[in-house]
């Protein structure tokens, strides 16, 4: 199996377009240790094609990276075949619209998030005839999902389907026995989550923040992490400290947000994660299972 992590910032990207922050000032000065990141994003080899985990708004530049995706050769010929969401959040989801152009597609995910994206497989059905379950298979790969919060977006608060509203996945090649976790928005480390990640290969997690309060008085937000939806990296009830149980496995933290200290290579923080033997990986990073 392989996979192709396209993008590995939490949403907005990372410098994110409306902030000034120290760390995406840095970032747009070009410093060399602060590098740009798009929103979090998979590709992952399914048979004789590609699947997206989570569907992001920077979808179109992550393609065009990614020569592995690159149409041909027929001149409509894509080696996309669908994508399997996590949540609802606009910045696991929008990109679906960047894709509108690609026939046939499959979007799989929990039956809530099917809901939520109504207004979405309305606008999709106008231009190309796609397919949505919430049975999730891939060829080839064994895919098992892991029920983790029932934050809703806030644009579906409106929406009564029951949850879950956001998933891990665990995807398998049987021919290897590699196994990948994908974990991008975790609000806690929930029972089972251990189980469900024992054995695998490779775990990306949600390292959205690196601390329990890093956003107070950055100016960006009064909100506390948590009813964000985000575990913090650091702390004793962060993910750190539960990573330690699973030494066989490679950790790499993804969906960064543009506050989090660990962007920047320098930072002791950084240095922090990296001594405990987790990884931080660029966009385009290949990994092989």
């Amino acid at each position: 199996m392989r996979v192709v992590v396209l993008g590995t910032a939490a949403g907005g990207g990372f410098p994110q377009w409306n902030c000034a922050c120290p760390l995406c000032s840095e970032c747009r000065a070009g410093a060399a240790d602060v590098p740009a990141r798009t929103q979090d994003c998979l590709a992952v080899r399914a048979g004789e094609g590609w699947y997206l985990v989570n569907a992001s708004p920077d979808i179109r530049a992550q393609v065009l990276a990614a020569p592995v995706l690159a149409p041909g050769p027929g001149p409509r010929d894509t080696p996309l075949r669908g994508a399997l969401l996590t949540d609802a959040e606009l910045d696991h989801t929008m990109g679906l619209l960047m894709l509108r152009e690609g026939g046939g597609l499959r979007v799989l995910a929990p039956p809530a998030v099917l809901s939520a994206l109504a207004p979405v497989r309305d606008t999709v059905s106008g231009y190309g005839a796609w397919s949505w379950s919430s049975t999730v298979d891939l060829p080839g790969l064994a895919v098992t999902t892991f029920a983790v919060s029932d934050k809703k977006p806030r644009y579906a608060a409106g929406v009564t389907a029951p949850g879950p509203w956001v998933v891990a996945y665990r995807i398998t090649d049987p021919a290897t026995g590699g196994a990948l976790v994908y974990a991008p928005c975790l609000r806690s480390w929930p029972d089972g989550f251990d189980e469900f990640v024992d054995g695998a290969a490779y775990v990306l997690l949600d390292g959205t923040f690196y601390s329990a309060a890093e956003m107070t008085g950055t100016g960006t937000s009064t909100s506390a992490q948590r009813s964000m939806g985000h575990v913090p990296i650091d702390g004793p009830d962060g993910s750190l400290v539960r990573i330690a149980r699973h030494p066989g496995t490679r950790w790499c933290y993804t969906h960064l947000n543009n506050t989090n200290p660990v962007l920047d290579r320098r930072s002791p923080e950084y240095a922090v994660v990296r001594d405990a033997g987790v990884a931080v990986p660029l966009d385009g990073t290949v990994l092989t299972l």
